[in-house]
């Protein structure tokens, strides 16, 4: 598996080191089948210097791979669970000694996310919410881990109303009698507000008001900003207009210095006929852009310069999960680990593509079907302008004649001619990237 790693966040984390303020980390799927063994994530974890994770649970398995790391983990309890640990203060320390303290501090838990968008996905747990933190906090301080581990609850952003202009929203009053006594724990215990944010979601939702460029990050023309009437600040994408909406709605509320980190944000790399805009190109765009407005320490407008830490949803498509194409497909990995696309930061008009060793190159799938891989082959050498006069009898490049080593001789010629540009290996889902040269002992392609 270690040949199909592209160094797809490096220099991510080596701007994290420098200011440990600033991070971008990885949810890490709700299905734990759909995914490597726990051993091979860690490995791809390391090997990508992805310093953050989240888990939607406390898999054992999970956390002693994660153990002796140093990786900051976020376990979580799931929605399931909630109602018993909000009603039962010993329930809750037990959860704590079981998924916890069992594995602190070899594993370098830092946060516990208690349920998951529960106003929202399961309203009837909603009045044992602020419980369930209170007892959960309560058995980390027992422990004297408080000091280490916050404890929180992630919103869906649509709790948020009004969204836009971000001064004027507000959190759905009814909710009110769980977000007031939440904030106030956590402003009391030194906590963040955990924000889900999808832009993509607002975008298609939006009935062509949200341009496509304003939720994917892309440069507007100052006179698509939008602005914010009340305040006069301008607003370059859906992203931070959301956060910022989630500022103000706390600040309507009297709660001014609770800090926002985003536990999940992505956008899907394929969608059905349904979901044109659920494509590769646009989610390698949405979450190249991403990683470098966080990191750069970018902030919102509402808070310049105070970074919103963001956990990327999610390392790796989820093929068993039910629904639409799009909800499979939000992974920067498939299930083999392999990449679905090469991450490009762009700033500054310069490209840091995050193959920093220049070490990738596109190969035919072992296993893709042989007359999807011909017609592939067929286009990257006509179409695809590709030189396959080395494929010829006699050539250098014909042994062996098998359609999977020409097609991975013509993917990776045509690949290494578009600058490894986004989606340029994908040849409709036939090839795909590596960091072993397929043409060692071959004559390069040109």
């Amino acid at each position: 598996m270690d040949a199909l790693l592209p160094l797809l966040l490096v220099l991510a984390v080596s701007a994290v080191s420098a200011d440990e303020d600033a991070f971008i980390g990885v949810n890490l799927g709700t299905d734990l089948s759909d995914m490597p063994n726990p051993t091979q994530v860690v490995a791809l974890l390391k090997a990508q210097n992805i310093r953050h994770v989240r888990l939607y649970d406390a898999d054992r398995a999970m956390l002693l791979a994660l153990a002796n790391t140093g990786i900051h983990v976020t376990v979580s309890v799931p929605n399931d669970q909630l109602l018993g640990i909000g009603q039962s203060n010993a329930t809750a320390a037990n959860w704590v000694a079981r998924n916890v303290i069992a594995y602190v501090p070899a594993t370098n838990i830092t946060a516990i996310a208690v349920g998951s968008e529960v106003l929202t996905a399961l309203s009837n747990a909603a009045p044992v919410l602020v419980s369930a933190l209170n007892f959960i906090h309560s058995a980390l301080v027992a422990s004297n881990l408080d000091g280490q581990i916050k404890v929180s609850t992630p919103y869906s952003s649509s709790l948020i109303l009004d969204s836009f202009p971000p001064s004027q929203a507000f959190f759905n009053r009814s909710w009110d009698p769980v977000v007031v006594p939440l904030l106030k724990f956590l402003q009391s215990t030194g906590s963040h507000l955990m924000l889900n944010v999808y832009p993509y979601y607002d975008y298609v939702q939006s009935n062509g008001v949200i341009p496509l460029d304003y939720a994917l990050f892309r440069p507007l023309p100052a006179n698509k900003e939008a602005v914010d009437a009340n305040t006069l600040l301008h607003y370059t994408n859906v992203f931070d207009a959301i956060v910022d909406a989630a500022y103000f709605a706390m600040s309507y509320l009297n709660f001014t210095n609770v800090p926002i980190v985003v536990t999940e944000s992505g956008w899907p790399s394929k969608g059905d006929s349904s979901e044109p805009d659920a494509t590769l190109d646009n989610a390698n765009t949405y979450n190249s852009n991403l990683i470098r407005h966080v990191l750069n320490n970018t902030g919102t407008p509402k808070r310049p310069g105070i970074a919103v830490n963001t956990y990327i949803y999610e390392l790796y498509n989820e093929d068993l999960r039910p629904g639409s194409v799009s909800e499979k497909n939000w992974g920067l990995f498939d299930a083999n680990g392999v990449p679905v696309y090469i991450l490009h930061l762009t700033g500054g008009g310069t490209v840091l593509a995050n193959d920093t060793t220049n070490q990738t190159f596109c190969i035919a799938r072992p296993d893709a079907d042989k007359k999807m891989l011909q017609a592939a082959l067929d286009w990257a050498c006509g179409p695809g302008k590709v030189d396959c006069s080395t494929l010829l009898q006699g050539q250098p490049c014909y042994d062996p004649d098998t359609v999977v080593a020409h097609s991975t001789y013509a993917f990776n010629a045509y690949f290494q001619k578009m600058a490894k540009s986004p989606g340029t290996c994908d040849f409709k889902g036939v090839a795909t990237i590596t960091t072993t040269d397929p043409m060692v002992g071959k004559m390069e392609p040109s």
